[in-house]
């Protein structure tokens, strides 16, 4: 179940609390009058069950409240209710597979934000990839993968383009641009000091690398991979199974290949380089357009869910004020 505060102006709280008991799976309203100061106006809230959010959200949108009011969303651990319960099962659909498309365009818009913690958290990754890459580790590399934030900008790009949100498309390229770009420039600089301590050689570089070498050498498996990475990835956003994507991250040859790019440049190996760069791009390709054909499969089964989410006024499941 999800927990909606909402503030509204006063004329608008009668048509707000209307589309709270026409939506289905929504209960436990409660308005209190004129208790928002800031702004000013009432307080609503709401319970509604996570299938029928985004029908609800949508409806809050259309009326205006998210510039003359305020919408507030948070989840719910646990609700002791047989109301909540009734609401559950009037709503269409199972939980797990709702899409509260405003929460993922908000979380992926936070997660491709350009900041001092996101460039160091790909270039920590690089680093320990590229010690991995040299040293033929694959726990280094399934450790810099796991560190690696670059998924948060390829989500954000796939969710931009099929929410047809621009400004967020921008945002998310230019964190996976600037990222990778900062990233492996660094990298570039950490190899030839270890290989000034004598820690990175070219030999090592260069040799028989069988658990490592994958990542200069890309083929149809590596697009396969990152387009099943990228539709897990997907769903585990959409459907709060945030846990699935540690999995997503270690499944994926993004830093691994931008980190041997990087110490292959570093010794001019021209081949390596190329043939990681292609990795990259390939994982990168694969990755988005998994979400993209995943997003909006999600969005045609939710948009023909849509017709059944509503219910006439007054049939709410416990709705009370």
């Amino acid at each position: 179940m999800l927990h909606l505060r909402l503030i509204t102006p006063a004329h608008q709280t009668d048509d707000v609390c209307r589309l709270v008991r026409e939506t289905v799976g929504t209960t436990h309203l409660v308005v209190l009058p004129g208790a928002a100061r800031d702004p000013v106006g009432d307080v609503v809230m709401c319970d509604v069950a996570r299938e029928a959010g985004n029908d609800l959200l949508s409806g809050l949108q259309r009326l205006g409240l998210d510039t003359s009011g305020s919408i507030a969303m948070e989840n719910i651990e646990l609700s002791l209710s047989e109301r909540a319960e009734r609401a559950e099962e009037e709503a269409p659909g199972e939980a797990a597979d709702a899409v509260l498309w405003e929460h993922l365009a908000e979380e992926t818009h936070e997660e491709s934000t350009l900041s001092v913690t996101y460039l160091s958290f790909m270039t920590l990754a690089t680093m320990i990839a590229a010690c991995g890459v040299v040293l033929d580790n694959a726990i280094l590399i399934v450790g810099a993968m796991a560190v690696g934030p670059e998924f948060g900008p390829l989500t954000g790009v796939s969710t931009a383009l099929v929410r047809r949100r621009p400004r967020l498309a921008l945002r998310s390229v230019i964190a996976l641009l600037v990222g990778f770009a900062v990233a492996m420039a660094v990298t570039v600089g950490f190899s030839l000091l270890m290989d000034a301590f004598g820690l990175f050689t070219e030999a090592r570089l260069e040799g028989e690398r069988p658990q490592t070498g994958f990542v200069y050498a890309p083929d149809w498996f590596s697009f396969v991979v990152a387009v099943l990475a990228g539709t897990a990835g997907t769903l585990s956003l959409t459907s709060a199974k945030s846990g699935a994507l540690v999995g997503v991250a270690i499944s994926v040859t993004t830093i691994p290949a931008a980190a041997n790019a990087a110490v292959a440049l570093s010794y001019g190996d021209a081949g390596q380089t190329w043939g990681s760069t292609q990795q990259l791009l390939l994982n990168l390709l694969g990755i988005t357009l998994a979400g993209i054909l995943t997003l909006l499969t999600q969005k045609l089964f939710w948009d023909r869910q849509r017709k059944r989410t509503r219910r006439p006024s007054g049939s709410g499941s416990g709705s009370g004020s």
